[in-house]
């Protein structure tokens, strides 16, 4: 630990925010960082935990080592900090950006309401080392010979590559879309993590011999069979983009989206990439937002960019509490009421809300017919109401891997949830040479839950190919 009275000493600071008013002009980040001296102080806070939660099982899944390089920024050894947090987590600046930071939550400082600041601290060192020149390409000494393809290029799919072209393999990533990133590109919005940050890393990966074929779309351009003849193993990385389909009176109604065909649109319009698809755009509507997750709150803070007249998000889970039992749930996850920038942004939150159907006049959408709901979900006779609606996002989830031609070629097994099925031991899907992370494997999930994955899963494919390995698992 940094200094022993720290957390005595100083109060939590987390960075702040362009006022809102601006920040909705704009598709740009819009966290103010704290200066060092701050982050140093931050860093100090750090207690001598004899179990610290936040990088165990409950707090971060890729553990990150949290009290050792605090104590390295406070130590102002910012250098071996980015060493250490390398060592377990290959892009630290995507999860100090979107991760939601499960480590704070297990903070033993949390027990009063004021943990360490760990996600800032831990966006500051990835910062710092890219600005210092610390991160280049490390490609391996050596060559072992086999050559390896992985479907997929989000953060799973991303983790496995480098981890398994630095162990000397030949890596060839394929993605459909245009540009890799999967997810990370093409689904968060750039105000919450601009797009430059993959490409240096693409870049760095490149230098390192991975191998990158975009537009490729593995089942429909090249077959799974192509991939078994030409490649020693596969990897399914392809994330899980399934919607949940709530099939509401009504849904047909023109102006009724699905929400990441809308994400994805915005993403590719912000970064200049074409739109092929009809445009689906908020501008100057009325619109509401069904579901209470993230991606709704990326399609509240897009609408608002793209001038919405007004958003309204709907959630049929009551109003959690503003601060949960610590003594029944610490250092697990918490259900406490939580704002997002972009709900803050002036979002209208409906809580306890069914959606009853969709309303229209000549094909198109014109309201969101709704009803309160009691403890266990019924809708309460009388209680209807309607909003008014020239756009609505369908954001409830995700409903398992996308029966994709890729699915179908492989003939892998799938779970009772629609996922490919494997372990989190050794990864292997039940085809021949195929191992499966991130999404496809275990469901919608957290970036870093998919980094893990992709860091372990590259673990066991070389374990298969080589009979060992000194990957980190």
């Amino acid at each position: 630990m940094g200094k022993v009275t720290g957390f005595l000493e100083y109060d939590r600071q987390e960075q702040k925010y362009q006022l809102a008013g601006e920040r909705i002009r704009h598709f740009r980040e819009f966290t103010l960082p704290l200066d060092e001296s701050d982050l140093k102080k931050q860093a100090a806070r750090c207690m001598d935990c004899g179990i610290p939660f936040c990088h165990g099982p409950t707090g971060c899944p890729v553990h990150n080592q949290i009290p050792d390089w605090n104590d390295l920024v406070f130590q102002n050894d910012w250098e071996d900090a980015a060493r250490n947090l390398h060592s377990t987590n290959n892009f630290p600046e995507f999860t100090g950006r979107i991760c939601p930071a499960p480590c704070e939550e297990a903070c033993t400082l949390n027990l009063e309401n004021q943990p360490v600041a760990i996600k800032t601290i831990e966006q500051a060192i990835a910062d710092k080392a890219w600005d210092m020149g610390w991160i280049k390409p490390e490609p391996s000494s050596i060559t072992t010979g086999k050559r390896i393809a992985i479907i997929g290029s989000g953060p799973a799919g991303l983790a496995a590559a480098q981890q398994l072209g630095r162990a000397g393999h030949e890596v060839h990533v394929f993605e459909r879309e245009g540009k890799p990133g999967g997810l990370l590109r093409y689904g968060i919005p750039d105000f919450k993590m601009e797009k430059h940050h993959i490409d240096r890393r693409v870049k760095q990966m490149e230098a390192e011999g991975v191998v990158f074929h975009c537009n490729v779309e593995v089942g429909v351009t090249k077959t799974v069979a192509s991939l078994h003849n030409e490649f020693d193993s596969v990897l399914f990385a392809a994330g899980a983009e399934d919607p949940r389909d709530p099939k509401l009176p009504g849904q047909d109604l023109a102006g009724v989206h699905f929400a990441m065909p809308f994400l994805t649109q915005s993403n590719k319009r912000v970064n200049h990439e074409t739109v092929a698809e009809v445009p689906i755009l908020a501008s100057g509507k009325h619109v509401v937002v069904i579901g209470g997750g993230d991606t709704a709150s990326d399609c509240v803070g897009t609408s608002f960019r793209q001038g919405a007249l007004s958003v309204t998000q709907l959630d049929i889970r009551p109003r959690p509490p503003e601060r949960e039992d610590k003594l029944t749930v610490w250092p697990y996850w918490p259900t406490k009421m939580r704002t997002s920038s972009s709900q803050a942004e002036g979002a209208d939150r409906e809580f306890q809300a069914a959606t009853l159907g969709i309303e229209g006049k000549k094909g198109r959408v014109t309201g969101v017919k709704c009803a309160r709901v009691d403890e266990t979900r019924q809708p309460i006779p009388g209680s209807e109401f309607i909003l008014k609606a020239d756009l609505v996002f369908l954001a409830i989830g995700f409903a398992g891997t996308s029966r994709t031609k890729l699915v179908e070629e492989s003939d892998v097994a799938l779970d009772r949830r629609g996922n490919v099925m494997a372990n989190d031991v050794d990864y292997r899907a039940s085809g021949d040479k195929i191992f499966v992370a991130g999404d496809m494997r275990r469901g919608q999930s957290l970036v870093v839950w998919a980094i893990r994955e992709g860091r372990q899963a590259a673990h066991a494919i070389d374990k298969f190919l080589m009979g060992e390995t000194d990957l980190p698992r």
